[in-house]
């Protein structure tokens, strides 16, 4: 089975410090196999930690992929091959991805303060699946977990983390897919849609949550300062 942490931002996120090459070696010592790097607004740190993988040959699949933030909410653009610009419409972040044929998945689409703000039934047809499991958010895994079923929707699962510490690795998808080199992120995406996967893992605590939410507010802070 393949350990996938489909939701992990890098120091290329304005609101994390952690370091590309860490979170790989991080997520590996936890069993995870598979990785979507999804910073804010662009793929550097993506493209960062494929590169550190595949030059070490470490056994990781790197998706590259961003978390793009569209006017009614967060969509995690995953497999693509140029950055999504924030702050279009919903509709036009999904079109975009699309034309880049990736996969479009509803970030925490029913979290407190950062879910989509919009009637989700409204945008069916037009993304590819929904975020069901995030080990970060203070609610609304269950209303997602509800909503992927009523719908028959592809879903994944990803821990959010924004440094290297515990929440690497929390949630995470697992898939029927025995890692290999030749293991691509095509075949990945293909096990999702087909819905063959199963979510793993726990949301962390609401003390830990409320932390890491004051380590990111610091961390904007301080890269605001460096400006």
């Amino acid at each position: 089975m393949l350990k996938c942490d489909l939701h992990i931002h890098s120091r290329y996120s304005f609101d994390s410090l952690a370091d590309p090459k860490r979170i790989v070696n991080l997520a590996l010592s936890r069993g995870i196999q598979c990785i979507a790097i999804a910073d804010h607004g662009n793929i550097r740190g993506s493209l960062e930690a494929r590169e550190y993988a595949e030059k070490n040959s470490l056994p990781m699949l790197v998706i590259i992929s961003e978390e793009a933030k569209s006017k009614q909410g967060d969509i995690l653009a995953l497999n693509i091959k140029e950055q999504i610009p924030d702050h279009l419409s919903a509709n036009e972040t999904l079109r975009r991805i699309k034309k880049q044929d990736g996969t479009s998945i509803i970030a925490h689409p029913f979290g407190s303060f950062c879910g989509f703000n919009e009637n989700l039934e409204n945008y069916l047809g037009q993304f590819d699946g929904i975020e069901i499991l995030n080990a970060s958010v203070f609610s609304g895994n269950k209303t997602a977990a509800a909503f992927a079923k009523r719908h028959n929707l592809p879903f994944t699962a990803g821990s959010d983390a924004h440094f290297t510490n515990r929440f690497v690795g929390k949630s995470w998808l697992e898939l029927p897919l025995d890692y290999s080199p030749a293991l691509t992120a095509a075949q990945v995406i293909a096990a999702i849609k087909q819905k063959t996967g199963s979510i793993a893992g726990a949301p962390e605590p609401f003390f830990s949550k409320a932390l890491d939410h004051t380590f990111r507010s610091l961390a904007k802070l301080k890269k605001f300062a460096k400006q």
